[in-house]
């Protein structure tokens, strides 16, 4: 019998797969050890930092034989922090990995299977952050201010210089915002600032844990017009974010320029533009609405796709949790002169107090829900009779459970689905099924 594989020693292994966290796998004396840093498809030499009852964890020490898809990862403190776990693997491998996922998670939750495994939706690798919330501390030992990402596995601000993420407008915004902070007379009082942008104007809020004095106000004014964006207040919740001085409305189009949605600094959109964009043509595509049509958009947000239905149907219903969002959506939907939608707010986790909308049919169905899906919701699928469903998922275990419910008890089949690369270097699955009703 093989010795067990002790805490600090090193081993050679090949690595045969790639987890959900962005770690390779490796088996030594049949046990499963996950290893930092690791492709499939090669043989790398490991070491053990902590052990486990069914599995260890391991550090790389070196790569004996690389995988064809390692690459160098573009950004200089990969590794360190924590923003990404996936830069050392090329990006169509990363796309394809993600894919694989979601049809693992189909079959092995759902006992589901596509008719189609849809075209990989994908957008630049780099440089698509348009939203951000960035940590900020002021470090006494070191008598400095640090602003980024958490550190990989830990609690700590990575010291970041830029981020290949961001957008390129805000690629050096980690160490502008230390430099910034560290003149604060605040600066031990402000955790963390929100990015946000839209096509052109853009936003940070900052989270202030005590009241600046005028020369912090002076200096955030100042940094604002350099870098061209409002600066916002936050000293509680949400309802107390205030622009210092005038700040211009943030805006996006989608639809190709037929739709702009009007958004606030903290509001929920879509972090990445162009897949945000791609992502509305090809739901569109999927869902098919005509003149004819009544559509149902659920966790419809801000209205990102109700208002693209909206021009392509009789009549769009939108329907989302928080009651800001859905005044936003109606304002968006007077910005566009688009009659024909209709916002409500409902509990969508709570089918029991839903309003006189869910007593409606409907032809088609979309919905965009958390991570933690649409489960609630699926009974009232047969009440509602739509003939095709598009759901976007950012979570593949919840879009798998929900679609085997789909098709083995509402009568649905599954078309097709693909996922996203809305999050590239990172291991969020982000996708899109669309099913049908079976004849």
């Amino acid at each position: 019998m093989a010795s067990e594989l002790r805490s600090g020693e090193a081993r050679e292994a090949d690595v045969v797969d790639l987890a959900h966290d962005g770690r390779g796998i490796a088996r030594i004396d049949g046990k499963t050890v996950f290893v930092d840093g690791a492709l499939p498809g090669e043989r790398v030499r490991l070491s053990v930092f902590r052990r486990r009852r069914t599995f260890d964890e391991a550090s790389l020490v070196e790569v004996l034989t690389a995988s064809p898809d390692r690459v160098t990862p573009a950004c200089a403190h990969f590794g360190v922090c924590g923003g990404c776990s996936l830069q050392h693997l090329s990006s169509a491998a990363q796309v394809d990995a993600k894919q694989r996922q979601l049809l693992d998670n189909l079959e092995r939750i759902g006992r589901v299977k596509p008719r189609q495994v849809l075209e990989p939706i994908r957008g630049p690798a780099f440089g698509y952050r348009r939203r951000a919330r960035l940590g900020v501390k002021y470090v006494h030992k070191k008598g400095r201010v640090l602003a980024g990402f958490r550190e990989r596995e830990k609690p700590y601000i990575a010291e970041l210089r830029r981020c290949e993420t961001l957008i390129e407008r805000f690629a050096t915004l980690p160490e502008d915002l230390a430099a910034l902070v560290e003149g604060l007379s605040i600066r031990d009082k402000v955790p963390q600032v929100e990015v946000a942008a839209g096509d052109g104007t853009a936003a940070l809020v900052f989270r202030v844990m005590g009241p600046p004095a005028p020369e912090d106000l002076e200096r955030l004014e100042g940094f604002g017009r350099n870098q061209r964006v409002a600066i916002y207040l936050q000293s509680g919740g949400l309802d107390t974010i205030r622009p210092l001085g005038d700040a211009a409305p943030l805006t996006y189009t989608v639809d190709g320029g037929r739709v702009t949605i009007e958004f606030g600094p903290a509001d929920f959109v879509q972090v990445n533009r162009d897949i945000n964009i791609a992502m509305i043509g090809a739901a569109m595509k999927l869902l098919e609405p005509s003149a004819a049509d009544r559509v149902l958009d659920l966790f419809c947000g801000l209205g990102n796709f109700t208002l693209p239905i909206a021009l392509r149907s009789a009549a769009a219903v939108g329907v989302e949790g928080d009651r800001t969002l859905v005044a936003k959506a109606r304002a968006n939907a007077a910005l566009n002169g688009v009659e024909n939608a209709q916002f409500h707010v409902d509990n969508l986790f709570e089918p029991a107090e839903f309003g006189p909308w869910a007593a409606d049919p409907y032809d088609l169905v979309l919905l965009d829900p958390p991570r933690a899906g649409a489960v609630a919701i699926m009974e009232r699928m047969a009440q509602w009779g739509p003939k095709r469903v598009v759901y976007i998922s950012c979570h593949p275990g919840s879009l798998a459970r929900d679609a085997g419910i789909l098709v083995e008890f509402q009568g649905f089949q599954l078309v097709g689905a693909g996922v996203m690369d809305m999050f590239p270097h990172t291991t969020h699955v982000e996708s899109v099924a669309v099913f049908e009703r079976r004849a």
